[in-house]
């Protein structure tokens, strides 16, 4: 035990005498958290407050169209703009100052009035409520086309919205027209049969968990993602370390003491285990107090702590022995400074701290689940979003410290391989 406290000290004098190398270790994380936060929460609010404007070139003037343009109007996210003229709507589209164009076909209102009324009084004859001979046979009515001109720049989900959206309308559109035509053959007052054309079946989106469980947001995203990002990258100073005691020769004094290389190791891990943990400290600090005042939304640690600080001790222990193995490999600092660098912003991507894992290709979401910043992340998401104890994180955890061991126990075997008498 001695021994291990007296290699901790040794790291923690090293550690303090660099008080720039601690700066950066500290500060940098912190701007880098605020910066990219603030930039995505922006993002957000301008996708929630600005509206999309879109091109509507009414050709019918009826009933329909007028439904149509109201609902879009309606619309939290879109802004309607008429336009009499589809060649002049398709070239802005074309020109990219606008993202869509809808065009309403002529005769819309009055062709669809006319193919519900034909196959309502069909309906009626065969039930003997209206003569054969009254029930029209005029040539099919053929499907009418509302045409969609996007801008190829816009995006699929976009298209598919708006699609979804149209389709929804028109569907409601027509049953309102059925319900109206078998009103007027069924009676003469129509007020004396009322349908019922509000829609039956409702979505209704219902977080599970309630009140304790909020709606994710920019800031729950943002420290855990970056905070991670943060604890891993403390391999650059901690390989940097190691190459420079190999390279100064003193590593070669340590040899000639009665002291094992598991507990040089020892010591680096407990010193930076502290490193790892107060940069978390700070970084839920500046969620908590710092955020609000940015016009940010302000994390809510409330009964998590205990877990958020039991998966930030694992997660450092991953990066504690990322970095141990990197600094026992590495010859000089030009090989562990890029390579660490590299290497952290590598298992960064493939563990969703810069894209999200759900929307990346099939192979991609394979590959993230060998990156040691997915398992940690997963288990910041379940303690933040989803209330979840101790139990839920353990398979997280349990891969973090593996992580630990094994890159620890790689890096003690190589050493001692590698300086056998």
């Amino acid at each position: 035990m001695h021994k291990l406290w007296a290699s901790t000290y040794k790291e923690f004098l090293l550690l303090t005498r660099d008080l720039g190398g601690l700066a950066i270790l500290f500060l940098m994380p912190l701007v880098l958290l605020v910066v990219i936060t603030l930039v995505q929460d922006s993002t957000f609010k301008t996708i929630k407050e600005v509206k999309i404007p879109i091109l509507l070139v009414d050709q019918d003037n009826g009933t329909v169209s007028k439904n149509i343009g109201e609902s879009l109007s309606e619309s939290n996210s879109l802004e309607v703009i008429k336009k009499s003229s589809e060649t002049e709507a398709l070239k802005l589209v074309q020109k990219g100052d606008y993202q869509l164009a809808i065009i309403i076909p002529k005769d819309l209102s009055k062709d669809l009035g006319s193919k519900v009324t034909t196959n309502v009084d069909g309906i009626l004859a065969r039930f003997g409520l209206e003569e054969e001979d009254s029930v029209s046979t005029t040539t099919k009515i053929k499907p009418k086309e509302i045409r969609l001109y996007f801008d190829p720049a816009t995006q699929q989900s976009f298209k598919s919205s708006i699609k979804n959206g149209i389709d929804k309308m028109i569907s409601k559109i027509e049953t309102k027209t059925i319900y109206k035509a078998f009103q007027e053959q069924l009676t003469e007052d129509a007020s004396e049969i009322i349908f019922d054309t509000e829609s039956f079946i409702i979505f209704t989106e219902i977080v599970p968990g309630g009140d304790k469980n909020p709606i994710p947001n920019s800031t729950q995203h943002n420290v855990p993602a970056w905070t991670l990002f943060a604890i891993f990258f403390i391999i650059l100073p901690l390989s940097i370390n190691m190459v420079k005691e190999k390279n100064q020769g003193t590593f070669i004094r340590l040899r000639t003491q009665p002291v094992s290389y598991a507990t040089v190791l020892g010591g680096k891990t407990l010193v930076f285990l502290l490193v790892c943990l107060i940069q978390f400290s700070l970084m839920l600090l500046i969620g908590i107090y710092l955020f609000p005042l940015l016009g940010l939304p302000r994390l809510d640690v409330s009964g998590k702590l205990p877990l958020l600080y039991v998966t930030a001790f694992f997660a450092g222990l991953a990066a504690i022995g990322l970095g141990l193995l990197v600094g026992t490999v590495a010859k000089s600092q030009e090989q562990s400074a890029p390579f660490g660098a590299t290497l952290v912003v590598i298992l960064a991507a493939l563990g969703g701290v810069w894209v999200p894992v759900f929307v990346m290709p099939p192979t991609m979401q394979l590959l993230s689940n060998i990156s040691p910043m997915n398992w940690g992340l997963n288990a910041f998401y379940d303690v933040f979003l989803r209330n979840v104890g101790v139990s839920e994180i353990i398979p997280e955890i349990s891969l973090l410290l593996g992580f630990f061991i094994l890159s620890t126990l790689i890096a003690i075997i190589y050493y001692e391989q590698k300086n056998a008498v």
